[in-house]
């Protein structure tokens, strides 16, 4: 090597540390980059993201590929380097091919391209993995070499280093990701899910509109008394029953009796005739399962009932929504505020209203 041209070691080093580089900005954009970004490309089929994906499937193997030609260019660099310092300044170059090629390695084969790598992994990786993914297969012995050393090592410390890691999300990591997508979604949209994830915590006693709140129709009471509640009525579904709630017989879509009401032709038998089974909801049911079973159901509207089977509320699918949309209906309860601040700061809060909607407001 010492009869080699200067003009050609100088150029070999330039090369040799261009390939570090490489190497190092390759390393730090495969450990860097989103897995689900990576997986939402490799779903759209984009050719770069299904071959770094093969390639982190083995991440020993990968880091194997990666560790050797890094480590062979710069000891590579490292003697072509020791070899034109001692040209130009004989064994005194020693000393300063140490010095000088390690600031030099350290600023353009290390921290430069690790860092644009750790901002802005996918310029990196999906170019790169049209090199690495040849470059194991050629060097794919001394690769398996190595690997069955180090995970052999890594064995006698129980870590199986061939496990894919599965990266998941628990509910509160997602709801940080959610808080911290910024511009990408939207403030609705962002309380809108925020607020499924909350359903799994709330239950149906914390929507529920209380037993003496419930509007229905008592049977038993005059005809007159009935027709006039019906015209007045805000609801489109009353539950019907025998004096209270425990005595519910079912539940009345008012649209069903409309032409009847118009023409002043209803009966208490054609109320009855009309009326639906009534659909219950044990107490303390989960807010998620209660949506599933509404929509398995095909229903809208439930009674609430603790394990006696009394009934001390009703439930909505309206209520459920309300819970991730947030107020949409035009009920006269949502015109009224439930709670007010007064001039002191203080709050004027209606004694009925739930905890869990004065947390959230």
């Amino acid at each position: 090597m010492n009869e080699l041209p200067l003009s050609f070691l100088v150029i070999s080093l330039v090369i040799l540390i261009l390939l570090s580089g490489f190497f190092s900005g390759s390393e730090t954009g495969m450990m860097t980059i989103n897995r689900y970004r990576l997986r939402h490309l490799a779903r759209q089929n984009h050719r770069g993201a299904l071959r770094v994906t093969k390639l982190l499937s083995r991440i020993d193997r990968l880091i194997g590929v990666i560790l050797l030609g890094n480590n062979f260019v710069n000891i590579l660099a490292s003697a072509i380097a020791t070899i034109i310092a001692i040209r130009f300044w004989g064994d005194a170059g020693v000393a300063a091919a140490t010095i000088g090629l390690t600031l030099i390695i350290l600023i353009f084969a290390e921290v430069t391209p690790k860092t644009l790598a750790a901002i802005n992994p996918e310029r990196i990786v999906f170019p790169a993995s049209l090199i690495l993914q040849p470059l194991l297969k050629l060097l794919y012995p001394f690769v398996w070499f190595v690997n069955q050393i180090t995970n052999n090592i890594l064995k006698l410390f129980r870590i199986n280093p061939t496990i894919i890691r599965k990266d998941q999300l628990s509910r509160e990591e997602l709801r940080t990701l959610v808080h911290e997508s910024g511009n990408m979604i939207s403030n609705q949209h962002q309380s809108m899910l925020l607020s499924i994830l909350d359903l799994e915590k709330a239950s149906v006693n914390d929507i529920m509109i209380p037993r003496n709140e419930v509007s229905g129709i008592d049977i038993t009471h005059n005809l007159s008394d009935i027709i006039n509640q019906l015209k007045t009525c805000q609801h489109t579904r009353l539950p019907v029953y025998e004096k209270d709630l425990n005595g519910i017989i079912g539940i009345l879509h008012i649209r069903r009796i409309a032409r009847l009401l118009a023409n002043d032709a209803l009966s208490k038998d054609a109320i009855l005739a009309e009326i639906k089974d009534p659909y219950f909801i044990p107490e303390n049911t989960p807010l998620h399962k209660l949506l599933i079973n509404f929509q398995a159901a095909k229903r809208r509207i439930g009674l609430v009932v603790d394990e006696y089977g009394d009934v001390f509320g009703l439930a909505t699918l309206e209520d459920i929504l309300e819970e991730i949309v947030g107020e949409f209906t035009t009920d006269m309860n949502s015109v009224i505020k439930p709670f007010d601040q007064q001039a002191d700061g203080s709050y004027m809060i209606d004694g009925s209203t739930h905890i869990r909607t004065i947390n959230r407001s």
